[in-house]
């Protein structure tokens, strides 16, 4: 069963497909009066419903059945990181971030950030297309960009984690005891400067090492994600 966003369904019994959502359920998907679909609204809800109109630019669907998904994260995770000078690179980690399971998102604007402006409409297309396709049912929160002392003298969820490559005294990113709410903060393709480095430790963040190799950003975000679901609580 096909499966469409909008985060108004379950507040009454016909849900209105925005003008995206509806151009891609009647035209690219073909789909007819009468026929059963599941909507997800971005929060855990998930529902079943069947078209009680065809026009592409606002589909009408009525609510038949209602699912909450059962199968949300028990671990927040939040990430801080700088977006990538080649934007599909950036692009590439939201989606697999999403599919993985990440609570939100922040794009950091660094000393050393060769990129410094994203496309937010862009951005919430592509994460609402893998929470979609990975079958979930909640989708991450995107926040606006922020530079780096912004992120590090804020409030962060959580235990507080950066990663960087300078040679100093890190903990292994798998013996790292994980919260129930964790931050990482991923930096730019030519890392942090041992300034922002510093700063950071000293707003509580713990240093973290991915290994001997040298990770590309959308890499390290991929793994800093996926070790804080994949690591029992303890």
């Amino acid at each position: 069963m096909n499966i469409f966003y909008e985060p108004s369904a379950g507040k009454s019994d016909i849900v209105t497909l925005d003008p995206t959502e509806s151009g891609h359920c009647i035209r690219v998907m073909r789909h007819r009066t009468g026929d059963q679909v599941e909507i997800v609204d971005g929060a855990g809800g998930r529902y079943t419903g069947q078209i009680i109109s065809e026009d592409p630019a606002a589909c009408d669907i009525r609510v038949i059945g209602h699912e909450r998904q059962i199968t949300q994260p028990d671990r927040k995770v939040h990430i801080g990181i700088a977006p990538t000078k080649r934007i599909d690179r950036f692009e590439w980690f939201l989606e697999k971030a999403t599919e993985i399971g990440i609570t939100s998102i922040t794009p950091i604007i660094c000393s050393r950030s060769e990129r410094t402006r994203v496309r937010a409409d862009r951005m919430h297309k592509i994460l609402v297309s893998a929470m979609k396709q990975s079958g979930r049912a909640f989708l991450p929160q995107l926040n606006e960009p922020l530079k780096f002392e912004q992120v590090i003298n804020g409030t962060a969820p959580g235990s507080k984690f950066i990663a960087h490559c300078v040679d100093d005294d890190k903990t292994d990113l798998l013996d790292v005891a994980f919260s129930d709410e964790i931050t990482f903060l991923i930096g730019p393709e030519g890392d942090f400067t041992e300034e922002e480095i510093r700063k950071a430790l000293q707003n509580g963040y713990l240093a973290v090492s991915m290994g001997q190799s040298t990770l590309r950003t959308e890499t390290a975000g991929i793994m800093a994600v996926a070790a804080a679901f994949f690591k029992p609580h303890t």
